[in-house]
């Protein structure tokens, strides 16, 4: 598969993962009466990545986050030479879906974006007021338990062709930890689809949001491996092998 095949397939995917995700945030978690509230969104990323794993897996991976493709390097499951063109389709991806997201939420009379719109934040911009350091650990360490499940689940040593069901419960799992802390991003193209937008607050605490993610990536890309070995071969094709050396459907 060509490589500009695979990054429209990570464009693709990016942009149903923060649609999806933020979206459910923006549009469904406080909708009188029926609101989905922090369960449901934190469902909606997960499904977002089980869904996207399965349709594109094969083609690109299925990364849908910088920070995913850099601990994928980091462990050698990974091409560095293509790691930029990974990221760069997934931040177009990212930021076309929060401007859809934008055209249908600002329809609503009232809308504002001073409600956050699904931005990530610390401090008086945490959902829970946490500090800088609380977010900072918060991201570092669940990006980090994200990259380690993503790793094994994707392993050629683990049952194939089931990786994007833990992977995608992985991921609902952390945003049901971390949604009070800083709306969890553990993905810097899913924070910076929102924050293009909001601007201001949100662009000049953005910086977080790439640091710890990709601090969390990559020490997971160094302990897996050096605790368990490399895996032996990539996981199942057909699911997360789409080409030499690119595994693993993450978010």
């Amino acid at each position: 598969m060509s490589l500009n095949r695979r990054m429209l397939a990570e464009l693709i995917g990016t942009f149903w993962l923060v649609f999806g995700g933020c979206g459910s945030a923006v549009l469904a978690a406080g909708f009188p009466k029926v609101g989905i509230g922090l369960l449901g969104v934190s469902l909606a990323f997960g499904l977002t990545v089980l869904t996207m794993a399965y349709a594109i897996g094969h083609i690109s991976g299925c990364h849908l986050n910088p920070a995913v493709s850099v601990g994928l390097v980091v462990a050698k499951r990974f091409p560095a030479r293509e790691l930029p063109a990974y990221v760069a389709a997934q931040l177009v991806g990212g930021i076309a879906a929060a401007g859809a997201l934008y055209v249908i939420a600002s329809g609503q009379q009232g809308f504002s974006l001073s409600a956050g719109f699904a931005a990530n934040g610390f401090g008086e911009h945490s959902p829970g007021n946490y500090s800088l350091v609380s977010a900072f650990v918060a991201e570092l360490v669940l990006t980090f338990f994200f990259l380690f499940v993503i790793l094994g689940a994707t392993d050629g040593r683990a049952p194939a062709g089931f990786a994007p069901i833990p992977i995608g419960l992985a991921l609902t799992l952390i945003h049901l930890i971390g949604i009070p802390v800083t709306n969890l991003s553990v993905n810097p193209a899913r924070s910076t689809g929102p924050a293009v937008f909001v601007g201001g607050w949100a662009l000049s605490q953005l910086w977080l949001f790439w640091l710890a993610p990709i601090a969390g990536a990559a020490l997971a890309g160094l302990a897996y491996p050096g605790l368990f070995g490399s895996g032996a071969a990539p996981a199942v094709r057909g699911v997360n092998e789409p080409d030499k050396g690119t595994v693993a459907p993450g978010a």
